[in-house]
């Protein structure tokens, strides 16, 4: 009689792909989630005969081994050593259905199905093929388990993003496609295979896929490409993008991706914060980790890990470079969701995790997963970087002016302005939700105060009191003399790209005494990440202030100085350095940031968009300048399908529009991105997310 062999297998796609949430993948092979049960059909040549029993055999990895628990030999209705089981079905001659369920702590990635028969003394196998196994967030028993629906929708099915950007007074949505479900799980995989930590030790690497920790940290240090690893994303924050893509240009992940791997995963140029943030979203959705943007404004990089940021001035008042440490007006990282049996109980839940190139942890650029509760509680001696991402919403901010002769006075210390609105999208809307106190304790508080100094003492290895005036970190007000004067820059209007600004610097005598002071004032155009990019304005005057009395100081910065030296980043730092005379060079610094706001682009939709009916939209677009525009060109984005159009020149303050035509084939929100540049500014973005009613 010929072997029992199998025939033929049906992975029952449709059925297991519901019932594990995979159904939009783009991936034609079984996809499943751990910790759940999953079905397939066999068919043999022949009915199965008394004797003869069957199993399975799970295998993953190149050396897989049922010690490092990427092996795994179970026969039916007997759970396997490592937690894999079968059972048969219903069943009739012609084929056989099975049940098998995987452990809840399972290694992910892709799997080889072998059937064994037994049949006497003679054991055979015959390879069925190959299934994908994925975190899975509705399982209770895996690490990354989260128990609200409306959560899971949002932080593991949901491909439409906004990351929020600008500086804390005036925060703006962008949007992001994630688009996790659109062909890339063969590379979210591949990425994992080409990791330092596989080249180091594959087997062990595989072997600990089961840890989401492990996962988190293995794709922060790959969505760079600083380590000479293949990673997706080379960052650049200054300098001409000419040879390759500005970062403003992207939209979304897939592009990203796609492009890395058709690039035989050489780094993709250029990307910053919010682009490593929503590629490393995507990667991780996908894997089955929930996670999420978080915007942090006013974040601090503190490269000497000292709880401190200095910044330097010159006896005039403009910026100097000479500091390592830097102030971002953001900065983009993501949260995931999973427990932390290695650090205990209270610091499951939200992890951060940071993919920017920032700084090497542990000889390499990745950072996480630090828990968000040890941030908040000032365990900076937690594993992994909770120190850094510490000062990163936390940290003081040192003012100095450096002199001619080289000495450095510092003018002023800042305990509250790093770290504010720190910002995530909403569950189920485009709404902005304040997380700040999810990281730290109201600012001046006594919590707060207790917290820094307890994380002050871990830093320095001894307890830190309330006079300590030695420590890096935050000093003591009776160390600072007071000049008696305040100031603060206002804006007379609204700023607006392609006009000119109007500032107001508001200066006041605090004191009884009459006094003279002389004000240096500068203006720049500036990164996102603070450093200047060229100065814009420099100007001198002096002010008489009575006992008491406050006066204003008018500013004005034209367009013809700025136009041509703003980045996409659209920002402009003003700072006025104010000397009390005759005091012995005491000195107020006032400082502000501008973001240039810019009303261009505008999206009209019908009141109802039905699947597979064709709609038209009206996308509006001008010219914000007081001088003519030309090589105009829109890009509308629509789940990945880019369509470039090209526009007619436009007259200076000119607005125009056009009507773009497309039928949604999937009921569900639907995120539409248009991106408006033309000869003399670039990558001015609008988004608008469409509610697609079912037919």
């Amino acid at each position: 009689m010929a072997d029992l062999t199998p025939t033929h297998i049906s992975w029952q796609p449709s059925v297991n792909a519901a019932n594990h949430h995979t159904d939009r993948y783009a991936n034609t092979e079984l996809t499943v989630r751990r910790g759940q049960a999953f079905n397939i059909t066999l068919y043999f040549n022949r009915p199965r005969q008394n004797g003869e029993s069957l199993g399975f055999v799970t295998e993953i990895g190149p050396y897989p081994s049922e010690s490092h628990r990427t092996r795994a030999v179970f026969n039916l209705s007997e759970a396997g050593g490592s937690g894999w089981s079968a059972a048969q079905g219903p069943s009739d001659s012609a084929a056989m259905n099975f049940t098998i369920s995987s452990p809840a702590n399972a290694v992910i990635g892709r799997y080889n199905l072998t059937l064994r028969v037994t049949s006497g003394n003679k054991i055979f196998s015959r390879y069925l093929g190959q299934f994908v196994l994925l975190f899975n967030p509705w399982c209770p028993g895996d690490d990354v388990y989260m128990s609200n629906e409306n959560e899971r929708q949002e932080y593991v099915l949901n491909e439409n993003g906004i990351i929020f950007v600008g500086n804390a007074r005036y925060i703006e949505a962008r949007g992001w496609y994630y688009g996790q479900f659109q062909d890339l799980l063969n590379i979210c995989l591949t990425m994992l295979d080409l990791s330092l930590y596989y080249r180091q030790d594959p087997a062990m690497d595989v072997s600990r896929r089961g840890d989401p920790k492990y996962v988190g940290r293995v794709i922060s240090s790959m969505i760079n490409g600083n380590d000479n690893d293949n990673g997706v994303l080379l960052g650049k924050w200054q300098g001409s993008f000419h040879s390759h893509e500005n970062p403003s240009r992207w939209d979304g992940s897939v592009v990203i991706l796609k492009k890395w791997r058709q690039d035989n995963y050489r780094p993709v140029q250029y990307g910053q914060c919010w682009v490593f943030a929503g590629v490393m979203c995507t990667v991780l959705r996908c894997l089955g980790i929930p996670t999420r943007l978080v915007s942090n404004f006013n974040s601090a990089h503190d490269v000497d890990r000292n709880l401190s940021i200095d910044k330097y001035y010159d006896s005039s008042g403009r910026s100097l470079n000479i500091s390592k440490d830097s102030t971002w007006d953001y900065h983009v990282w993501n949260e995931s969701w999973f427990v932390r049996p290695d650090l205990g109980r209270p610091y499951n839940g939200w992890q951060v995790l940071d993919a920017t190139p920032q700084e090497q942890s542990r000889g390499i650029f990745q950072c996480g997963p630090a828990s968000v509760l040890a941030i908040k509680e000032g365990e900076v001696d937690l594993d992994y970087d909770t120190l850094f991402v510490y000062s990163e919403v936390n940290a003081d901010c040192n003012r100095w002016i450096v002199y001619n002769d080289g000495t450095k006075k510092r003018v002023y210390c800042d305990t509250e302005i790093i770290g504010r609105s720190i910002s995530t999208k909403a569950v189920g809307s485009n709404g902005r939700v304040d997380v700040t106190a999810n990281y730290k304790y109201p600012e001046g508080s006594s919590e707060e105060r207790r917290v820094y100094k307890k994380a002050l003492a871990k830093i320095l290895g001894t307890s830190v009191t309330e006079g300590h005036t030695d420590s890096p970190g935050r000093r003591s007000a009776e160390t600072m003399r007071n000049p008696g004067i305040a100031g603060k820059f206002k804006l007379a209007e609204p700023p607006v790209f392609g006009k000119d600004i109007n500032l107001v610097l508001v200066l006041n005598n605090l004191s009884s005494d009459r006094k003279s002071v002389r004000v240096d004032m500068s203006a720049s155009t500036i990164l996102y990440t603070r450093r200047a990019v060229a100065e814009i304005l420099k100007a001198a005057t002096s002010v008489e202030l009575g006992p008491k009395q406050g006066k204003h100081i008018r500013v004005k910065i034209p367009y013809t100085h700025y136009g041509r030296y703003l980045t996409t980043d659209k920002r402009i730092q003003v700072t006025a350095l104010c000397e009390v005379m005759r005091t012995n060079g005491l000195k107020l610094l006032v400082e502000k940031t501008i973001i240039l706001e810019d009303t261009n682009i505008i999206i009209k939709l019908p009141r109802r968009v039905v699947v597979n009916k064709a709609v038209s939209l009206e996308i509006s677009y001008a010219n914000p300048l007081p001088e003519p525009v030309s090589r105009c060109v829109l890009l509308v984005t629509l789940m990945n399908q880019q369509v470039k159009i090209n526009l007619a020149r436009l007259a200076p303050r000119e607005r125009s529009k056009i009507y773009f035509e497309f039928t949604p084939r999937r009921a569900g929100p639907l995120q539409l991105q248009v991106d408006f540049s033309c000869d003399k500014f670039s990558h001015v973005k609008g988004f608008v997310t469409i509610a697609v009613a079912p037919a």
